[in-house]
């Protein structure tokens, strides 16, 4: 199990990485108006990222 948690990890931060890699000036500019977003704008954004994730995972396993 450890090792299907690390490697999910490890996923997690390689698909992470592409966008600031491929574009930093895109991923610049996301991110800055990522951090003039409201608290409840962020919780949602937060929210529906667990929700999708979930989902997908339901329907892979």
């Amino acid at each position: 199990m450890w090792d299907t948690l690390l490697m999910a990890f490890a996923l997690m931060l390689v698909l992470e990485g592409l966008l600031p890699f491929l574009m930093p000036g895109a991923w610049r500019e996301a991110f800055r108006k990522l951090t003039e977003a409201g608290d409840n704008q962020i919780r949602f954004i937060g929210l529906t990222s667990m929700l999708v994730g979930l989902l997908l995972l339901y329907l892979v396993k």
